[in-house]
């Protein structure tokens, strides 16, 4: 009987098998979003059978925003169709406790159990990536709320009068400064009225800003380009004053970092951070490191869930 995580992405699911030592074997496939609600977790079930093994308890973490006390994915932006059942057909395909919680708080979790966290009882996950999210561990407990969707730190408004509009609607949110799928809307704020020409940034994107990814600002910024280092440096302010508010509003002892676009950036993320973030900080500044478990974090999080459960059935 074996340990089994599931990291339910808007793009892709992933799923490992492991033990109390770590991640044995893993696999990841493009969520199925043609076969309505039921299909994401027949798509688990049939990859955990992929894995060769059965499960004794099942962790997992997932975008949300959740309904927990239904085991379920609730409204989510991310797809078409609402209310995706997980903890239920699971259950019931396996025969063993399950238990689904917020993504970003599984990667604490798994940050707390066997990564940069472990002994650390005040911990803070920060997720830069195609969105922006976090988790937190307070006083050695994770942080849940009421609905199971705390600390929704992307949402936390850096200007309310701002002309960038996040994916929620609302104006001003930090996700909408420097998550992945937003970098390219403030850069082109920023780049309004530039002489662009010549620019690396815009031989990359064909002459066009409106083909613009966040990926192409960092490279280019890593080559050099003015434009490109403008755009960086100013995502880079944006998100000293984002955690900056994580520290003043938690006061944890260790902030640790994922995401693609940290994971793929990790100096043009961090730098910036550790220069602005004093300049912002009412408490005492925090230890603050990208996370060592990597693009696992939330894989390890999931094995970590599901050894308690393990243990409480056991017990």
């Amino acid at each position: 009987m074996s340990l089994v995580a599931v990291d339910i992405g808007a793009t892709n699911i992933r799923v490992a098998v492991g033990d109390v030592g770590g991640i044995l074997a893993k696999r990841s496939e493009a969520t199925d979003r043609l076969n309505g609600p039921e299909g994401i977790p027949r798509q688990i079930a049939r990859m955990v059978r992929g894995l060769g093994c059965e499960p004794s308890a099942i962790g997992v973490g997932s975008i949300g925003p959740l309904d927990v006390r239904r085991g379920a994915i609730g409204e989510t932006p991310n797809f078409v169709f609402k209310h995706i059942p997980v903890v239920g057909p699971l259950a019931s395909e396996f025969g063993v406790p399950v238990e689904i919680v917020n993504d970003c708080n599984a990667a604490v979790i798994g940050e707390h159990a066997y990564g940069a966290g472990r002994g650390v009882e005040n911990l803070f996950y920060v997720t830069l990536s195609t969105g922006l999210g976090g988790g937190a561990i307070v006083d050695g407990h994770p942080l849940g709320g009421k609905d199971g969707n705390a600390p929704e730190i992307g949402h936390i408004t850096l200007d309310l009068d701002s002309e960038l509009v996040c994916g929620c609607g609302c104006r001003g949110h930090w996700e909408a400064y420097c998550s992945g799928a937003n970098i390219p809307n403030y850069a082109r704020l920023l780049l309004r009225g530039r002489n662009l020409r010549g620019s690396k940034l815009m031989e990359m994107v064909g002459g066009d800003l409106g083909g613009l990814t966040s990926e192409a600002v960092f490279e280019a910024a890593k080559m050099g380009d003015e434009n490109a280092i403008l755009v960086v440096e100013a995502v880079g302010r944006a998100n000293a004053v984002g955690f900056a508010d994580i520290v003043n509003a938690f006061d944890p002892e260790l902030i640790t970092i994922g995401g693609s676009v940290a994971l793929n950036n990790p100096d043009m993320i961090l730098g910036p951070i550790l220069a602005g973030i004093d300049a912002h900080l009412i408490n005492r500044r925090p230890e603050i490191m990208i996370t060592p478990l990597g693009a696992d974090v939330v894989l390890y999080g999931g094995l970590a869930i599901a050894e308690r459960l393990a243990k409480g059935r056991r017990g």
